[in-house]
């Protein structure tokens, strides 16, 4: 929904932000990153670990569910990206964003799962044919669709400053002041 759509946002000036919601704010981000970064260095070793001390080979069990529970999960994901990015709703970046990561893990598992045996060809070609292509093109239309979006200047991150935050234009016609992008 835009502006003239509402009419209710014409000209407001928007409120201050709040120096406790700003500070909660940097600190949940601090331990978010602080998280994911542990969570990252903590994964080296484990992976490792498994590398050498899992078999080369396993009897699985649930099979069928395993991979049909996988597929619905995937269907479900395109599904919620068609539907969402016909809806135009700004929630279609996570889901394209959970499909194609999706895909790339189905490819990865039908090729490594494969491996040595005859299917590994129709595996490989579709993960570079369909499952690959696909992926990349939601990650590169999700990252053009992020790349629209308006992103406060590093300075005044993480909220942005009342004088700062995009309006609609003037009403003489003059447009406001430009809005810095994300850094690159």
């Amino acid at each position: 929904m835009n502006d003239t759509e509402t009419g209710s946002r014409g000209g407001a000036a928007a409120p201050a932000p709040d120096p406790d919601l700003a500070e909660r704010i940097r600190r949940h981000r601090r331990h978010t990153l602080e998280l994911l970064t542990v969570c990252a260095v903590g994964l080296v070793p484990w992976t490792i670990l498994l590398g050498l001390s899992l078999p080369s080979g396993y009897k699985v069990h649930h099979w069928r569910l395993t991979w049909v529970g996988f597929d619905a999960l995937l269907v479900v994901a395109m599904a919620s990206t068609a539907i969402l990015g016909r809806l135009r709703h700004r929630a279609v970046i996570v889901a394209a964003l959970a499909t194609a990561t999706l895909l790339i893990c189905d490819a990865w598992f039908d090729i490594s799962l494969a491996f040595g045996t005859s299917e590994v060809w129709s595996a490989v070609a579709l993960a570079v044919f369909a499952e690959l292509p696909l992926a990349g093109y939601l990650i590169r239309r999700v990252t053009g669709m992020i790349s629209l979006a308006q992103w406060p200047a590093p300075a005044a991150a993480p909220l942005l400053k009342p004088a700062d935050t995009p309006g609609p234009p003037a009403p003489d016609g003059a447009s406001p002041p430009p809005v810095a992008g994300p850094a690159s």
